[in-house]
């Protein structure tokens, strides 16, 4: 079952660092070519640990880290602690204030077979292979990645919020959520969250390349120490853990955009789309959104001139070849990469996490900018996922297609750093962790 520890985090020195907003980051995954041109402004700013910059970027992180520890940028807290994580959001259209309550910690890496972390979505291969190379150089955690525990009690909280009315941190970050940062040091209390975690799975939300780096490292590792004894820094991770049941965990869509194909023959596509599909021409492309909402297997198709609402003919789905148990082929994004990637576009399933012809993005708005300027050929506009959807497909053990999931929002790089380098990693032999 789940094993999770405190850490003694790496954190900016006040000293140094007067305004902890200027030197946080969005996430590597996330992150636009022009934040990180800004940001590397900045010499202290976290993106140079998390996305550094070529050439030899793992190497220029590692020796940046080393003179920032030198010079007392970074500085280790002296406690080990669970750090409380909470995250005040609206959403657009929305005049509600959310807030996604979690903590930050170590957890054990295990292997997705050993069904105690569980994944739902597939990697892109180049994506993992930067982050093992970071890890490998620096052995740190820049960001902790995103998992879901289940506690429909909610029995963590009561010691959450009370540590919260003591934040280290307050900032607004740039997806304008307001970030809080706390700790916990109560050694009964990090007790508690210790056993409740560990009588149950752990479902990997975001951060699958992150994970998976941890995953391959450790049995580098692992392999160089043949007489490893299973606590060393390199078996644990960086997560923030969050309530499956509580009601501010928001999971939007990702849509998919199409560029590069060719032939690309629009009105054949569109012909195509009626063998599976109901189709209907929408007038107002910018309402697309709205009026698939809520109907099952429902997408948005946008060209640059056209727009379409379709919805699969339920019969439909008994042609699909792909070899998936029920929960798997009846989700709506099993569906778009089967019936409209595969079948009408021509490309092959064992191919799209690696094809250069499928882009994502999260802004509908982007999407409907990007076909009328021609930036795409076209996008296909989905829906949210639920996190029942979620559970059911890491209780079958397959997967989603990659992005599928955008956990919302995303939490931010610069709050606080931890290693899993030896002589860091450990604690003192008082503590009773």
């Amino acid at each position: 079952m789940p094993e999770i520890k405190p850490i003694k985090a790496w954190r900016y020195n006040e000293k140094v660092i007067k305004d902890i907003g200027e030197v946080t980051s969005p996430l590597f995954d996330v992150v636009s070519d022009k934040q990180r041109a800004a940001l590397y402004q900045h010499p202290y700013n976290s993106i140079h640990l998390s996305v550094p910059q070529p050439p030899h970027a793992a190497e220029r992180a590692a020796q940046l880290l080393a003179q920032w520890k030198a010079e007392k940028v970074l500085v280790q807290d002296k406690l080990p602690g669970l750090y409380v994580y909470y995250q005040y959001f609206k959403l657009a259209g929305d005049t509600k204030e959310y807030c996604r309550k979690g903590f930050v910690c170590h957890i054990r890496v295990h292997a997705y077979e050993d069904k105690i972390i569980l994944h739902h979505e597939n990697t892109i291969p180049h994506s993992v292979n930067d982050r093992i190379r970071l890890l490998e150089q620096t052995e740190i955690h820049a960001s902790p990645t995103h998992g879901l525990y289940t506690d429909s009690h909610f029995e963590l909280e009561k010691y959450m919020d009370e540590a919260i009315q003591s934040p280290i941190y307050e900032t607004e970050d740039y997806q304008g959520v307001r970030d809080v940062l706390a700790v916990i040091h109560d050694a009964d209390v990090i007790n508690r969250f210790i056993t409740k975690l560990r009588n149950q799975n752990v479902i990997l939300a975001d951060g699958h390349h992150r994970y998976e780096s941890s995953l391959i490292n450790m049995k580098r590792k692992e392999a160089a120490n043949p007489h490893h004894t299973g606590r060393e820094g390199y078996h644990f991770h960086l997560m923030y853990l969050t309530n499956t049941e509580a009601h501010d965990l928001r999971i939007l869509p990702t849509h998919r955009i199409i560029k590069g194909l060719s032939p690309f023959q629009e009105e054949k596509i569109i012909e195509q789309l009626h063998h599976d599909f109901e189709v209907r021409k929408v007038e107002d492309a910018d309402t697309l959104n709205e009026i698939i909402v809520g109907k099952k297997w429902a997408f948005g198709i946008l060209f640059k001139d056209q727009a379409f609402k379709i919805k699969l003919k339920p019969e439909a789905l008994n042609s699909m070849t792909w070899h998936f148990p029920a929960e798997i082929k009846e989700l709506d994004l099993t569906v778009l990469h089967y019936f409209i990637i595969e079948k009408i576009l021509g490309i092959a399933g064992k191919h799209q996490r690696t094809s250069d012809h499928i882009g994502f993005d999260r802004s509908f708005s982007d999407c409907l900018t990007k076909v009328i300027r021609q930036e795409a050929q076209m996008a296909i506009i989905t829906q949210e996922v639920s996190i029942e959807e979620v559970k059911r497909v890491c209780q079958s053990g397959y997967t989603m297609p990659q992005k599928s999931t955008y956990f919302y929002p995303k939490v931010i790089c610069g709050f606080l750093f931890s290693s899993i380098k030896e002589e860091e990693f450990v604690f003192p032999d008082y503590a009773p962790y």
